[in-house]
């Protein structure tokens, strides 16, 4: 029988879609916890508010974008919680760099 991590097992108890939303949370909290640290916004605050549609927007995006590439479930909610992390801003950047890549090679 093959073991079960994290996340499969976060799947079998509450299902995928809020695995996805969790992991999309955790991303936007590590994101704010290094804001925090960094001394450029206090952890208790309407910052924290604002990262709740950050977390389910970059969700939806990531969970589309994991069915696209066709990946499996602990992929997919791995690729949840990283773009959460790196939110609209970070994709973006992201997405020119590949596409900058691409396009001078």
């Amino acid at each position: 029988m093959p073991e079960k991590g994290l996340i499969d097992t976060m799947t079998a108890l509450w299902g995928g879609a809020v695995a996805t939303l969790i992991a999309a949370f955790v991303g936007r909290l590590m994101y704010h916890t290094s804001e925090v640290r960094a001394h450029r916004r206090p952890f208790f605050g309407w910052e924290l508010l604002w990262e709740i549609p950050v977390a389910v927007g970059m969700a939806v995006i990531g969970e589309a974008l994991s069915r696209y590439l066709g990946l499996d479930s602990p992929v997919s909610t791995g690729l949840v919680a990283t773009l959460a992390y790196l939110g609209p801003r970070g994709a973006e950047a992201l997405i020119e760099r590949l596409i900058r890549g691409k396009s001078a090679g």
